[in-house]
């Protein structure tokens, strides 16, 4: 055979092999421009694509997907639970609720469809220890579900400790249904932690399984909530994962976190999410019985008027977003926050800027070391204009500050999943309790005044003077923010 000839033909295929990986990237681009989203991310997409062809295709398949707009359940199926949550139109706000709660309120409603419930008892935690003892012993004495969902559930002596409680009541005959994050408990995925439940009666199942190549896309979307259901009567919400380190701490301090108990019409509300969730996964609609008394405990705060909210990547409007964005941009007195990871969009960091600068008290807590150290850089990236514009910062000392809490003025507060950072905001499945309560709020900033004692306040003058190296790598991890 003529080499010559050989030797046209491999080139032949090699130039059409490398104009069809050509169209592939503009296709590509073209699909990215297409989404209409923040230029600046897409500008960042369409470089990578450019300059790293292969890998930026790569990672853009598998970290650069939207789902926004994409419904969990289908309408039928919405109605339905509405339905059986009992959901009304938002009814006539009570008078006695501020004009800038009154705003908060319908947004939550307009953008979520969060109703507003009234009526219940909120009991906080700011400790692991006396949140899972509670909670394991209202699981204990569950009779007809324990609906319960986590980002993680570690295969530790807690995460035993809640394996053996759930596996004793389905084999008591209470229905068992355990969500969990694929990715955030794979150590006890690997080490068929959850076999044993399904092998004794409880429902487990993982969000958004991943398999390699038709679903790795799945790889940046995560189910971060922390709930729990037992019997329509009780609920939990806040960012306590299931491992020991939340009760007796890490290697670096102990772990410090904020929980809630509610009882009352709004446990309706945390049912009707986790319902979503389940269908979403495939399996069928839950349409478990809600309401009805419970025992009231002694260090509850009572009639407290609660919105449950949840966002996802699937939000139109990007729910929890515009709810921090609307609380910061109407608050009159004070925007304290905490949160383990401090990476705000420009749209939140204005608004903390432009309230501080107004004359709010705006204070800022974060850890001075976070469980990971590139997030720790990326979040201190952010202090100097923080401290330029009057934010109080402070860098929690003593361990983890891993609680997930945002209190304005005197009447308004929220807690739950979501952390201060783009991959909470806009990647991660997250779910909120928003309460309309001076109690509560009080509660919460004497928490947060308490907490104070085991932080560092940042001055400016001193914070400029750390090295170069380390102002290096915070401009470095900030730019992968948008991903982290």
């Amino acid at each position: 055979m003529d080499l010559g000839y050989i030797g046209l033909t491999w080139t032949g295929i090699w130039w059409s092999l490398g104009v069809a990986y050509a169209v592939l990237i503009l296709c590509v681009i073209g699909f990215v421009i297409s989404e209409n989203r923040n230029p600046l991310k897409s500008l960042g997409w369409v470089t990578a694509l450019l300059l790293f062809p292969v890998g930026g295709v790569i990672l853009y398949f598998v970290f650069g997907r939207s789902i926004r707009n994409v419904r969990m359940i289908s309408r039928r199926n919405r109605r339905k639970l509405l339905q059986h949550e009992g959901s009304q139109p938002l009814p006539k706000l009570d008078s006695s609720l501020s004009p800038e709660n009154r705003q908060r309120i319908r947004l939550a409603y307009s953008i979520g469809g969060a109703n507003l419930y009234t009526g219940n008892d909120i009991e906080l935690f700011s400790d692991g220890e006396r949140h899972f003892e509670e909670l394991f012993d209202d699981l204990r004495h569950a009779t007809d579900y324990i609906n319960l969902q986590f980002y993680i559930i570690a295969c530790d002596p807690l995460g035993r400790r809640l394996r053996d409680i759930l596996i004793e009541r389905a084999r008591a005959g209470v229905k068992v249904r355990v969500i969990y994050d694929y990715i955030g408990s794979f150590d006890a995925r690997r080490r068929d932690f959850f076999r044993r439940m399904k092998e004794n009666g409880v429902e487990v199942h993982s969000f958004f399984k991943l398999s390699f190549p038709s679903h790795v896309n799945r790889l940046n979307w995560r189910n971060h909530r922390k709930v729990v259901v037992i019997d329509g009567k009780i609920g939990y919400i806040g960012g306590m994962n299931v491992a020991e380190r939340y009760v007796s701490g890490g290697s670096s301090g102990k772990w410090r976190d904020t929980a809630a108990r509610v009882t009352g019409p709004c446990v309706a509300a945390l049912q009707y999410n986790f319902a979503v969730d389940w269908k979403f996964m495939g399996h069928a609609l839950l349409c478990d019985p809600v309401g009805g008394k419970s025992p009231r405990l002694d260090n509850v705060v009572s009639d407290v008027a609660l919105q449950v909210l949840a966002s996802g990547p699937n939000d139109r409007w990007g729910n929890m977003t515009l709810l921090f964005y609307k609380a910061i941009s109407t608050a009159r007195r004070r925007v304290w926050l905490q949160t383990p990871y401090f990476l705000p969009s420009e749209g939140l960091m204005k608004a903390l800027e432009t309230a501080a600068l107004a004359g709010v008290d705006v204070r800022v807590m974060m850890p001075k070391a976070s469980d990971s150290r590139v997030l720790t850089y990326a979040s201190h990236s952010y202090v100097e204009e923080c401290l330029l514009a009057g934010i109080k910062v402070y860098l929690y000392d003593a361990g983890m500050l891993h609680a997930k809490v945002l209190i304005v003025d005197n009447d308004f507060s929220t807690l739950g999943s979501t952390n201060f950072d783009f991959r909470s905001l806009e990647h991660n499945f997250e779910e909120n309790l928003v309460m309309y309560s001076p109690e509560i709020n009080s509660q919460l900033a004497a928490s947060f005044e308490n907490d104070t004692h085991d932080c560092t306040r940042l001055k400016l003058s001193e914070w400029n003077r750390r090295n170069r190296r380390r102002r290096a790598q915070e401009s470095l991890y900030r730019l992968l923010s948008p991903i982290l």
